[in-house]
């Protein structure tokens, strides 16, 4: 499998990152054997970066990753996250101090290679959001001591929220890393939105992250299942999703997606699956493309889908064809 350079931290990672999350629903709700079995799979195959966070599954991810790694004495890149909820806004660098303290134990590690702040980050920073100034004031100065102390190597942002609030705390605030949106429907964190999309605007962001060295790992590839497809939900994934920086609702996603399917016919992809996957490996921008799986046949498509590479130029051209309606 493909590596690329993580930004500034230097570190490779695999192109393909491996979610824990819940949407997915393998890390949370999956028996131990084949948790075990997965992540071992994904390491056989060449998958160097894992991601989890606190509020998978209320820490159930992080234990459920710690053990298997733990089993497989395998050595490869793990990020979590921290979430900053409710009561804890008043006291931020101790919610961080303490989240971290809890993500360790939960991993059996003494560290971890990078922590992301799991908040959006906006100009009005109503909650859950916060503004740039609220990280770049008391959250980075938690994160430092933290870094300093060994707890992680570097710390990173999930990059959701206003463009030029993204851009402030990634310029000011030592921001190694950054998880951002980025699919076949949206592509507008790395490239302008087709005059008549309907898509959130992400004003470049990615690109804009890349070009000052912040490793960029693209979150909902997939939009949160919605590019397979069909509404259909596996038995481990939440029932329901939101999407972010994507349609109205999941079914517009899905009609979104379905709108792709001359691709498929034209035989440019098996399935709308691994079209996105490939589509969203592509850009030169982004480190790893982060998907998550419920399933040992999830995980073998995913690796194959983007072992096939990317896309050709005809079907590209038919991408934008259809995006530009």
């Amino acid at each position: 499998m493909e590596h690329r350079r993580l930004g500034r931290t230097g570190i490779a990672v695999s192109v393909l990152g491996y979610g824990c999350g819940a949407i997915g629903g393998l890390m949370v709700k999956g028996t131990a054997a084949e948790q075990d079995r997965a992540i071992g799979r994904a390491i056989d195959q060449g998958i160097t970066y894992f991601d989890t966070a606190s509020a998978y599954g209320d820490g159930v991810s992080e234990t459920n990753l710690g053990r298997a790694l733990k089993a497989l004495r395998a050595t490869v890149t793990v990020a979590t996250k921290v979430r900053i909820r409710g009561a804890q806004r008043a006291d931020i660098a101790g919610t961080i101090v303490a989240s971290v303290d809890e993500s360790l134990k939960r991993l059996q590690r003494d560290s971890v290679d990078i922590l992301h702040l799991h908040e959006p980050i906006t100009r009005a920073g109503a909650a859950p959001d916060y503004t740039a100034g609220a990280f770049l004031n008391e959250a980075v100065p938690a994160l430092q001591r933290l870094r300093d102390q060994g707890r992680f190597r570097f710390y990173g942002i999930t990059g959701l929220g206003d463009a030029p609030e993204i851009r402030r705390v990634l310029a000011e605030g030592g921001f190694s890393t950054a998880q951002m949106p980025y699919n076949i429907l949206n592509p507008s964190g790395v490239a302008p939105l087709p005059a008549r999309s309907a898509m959130p605007d992400l004003g470049g962001v990615i690109a804009h992250a890349a070009a000052a060295d912040v490793g960029v790992m693209a979150i909902r590839i997939l939009a949160g299942g919605a590019l397979s497809g069909t509404e259909a939900r596996s038995a481990y994934g939440v029932p329901t999703v939101a999407p972010i920086a994507s349609g109205a609702s999941y079914a517009d996603d899905v009609a979104a997606a379905r709108r792709l399917l001359p691709v498929i016919e034209a035989g440019h992809a098996a399935d709308l699956v691994e079209l996105a996957l490939r589509y969203a490996a592509m850009p030169p921008q982004l480190a790893t493309a982060i998907v998550g799986t419920s399933s040992i046949e999830e995980l073998d498509h995913a690796v194959a889908a983007i072992n096939r590479g990317a896309l050709p130029a005809e079907a590209m051209a038919m991408i934008a064809a259809i995006q530009a309606g």
